[in-house]
């Protein structure tokens, strides 16, 4: 359960990653419309970050639970 969370959290991290640096590589060619898009994925970006963190912290609480 939890490692199927991590996996889609992390999914969705490369997928902002990739968004990014396709906004970044555009956003010359945009001007100010590319740098809003990049500004919100960079928002976009540290939430998926905090969430595999989350996920992380969840699966080391469920890994040190378990009987060794």
């Amino acid at each position: 359960m939890a490692t199927e969370a991590l996996d889609a959290a992390l999914d969705r991290l490369e997928q902002a990653l990739v968004q990014a640096e396709n906004a970044v590589a555009q956003q010359g060619t945009r001007g100010d419309a590319g740098g809003e898009e990049l500004a919100l994925l960079k928002v976009r970006h540290r939430r998926l970050k905090d969430t595999v963190a989350q996920e992380l912290r969840q699966l080391d609480l469920l890994l040190a639970g378990l009987p060794k």
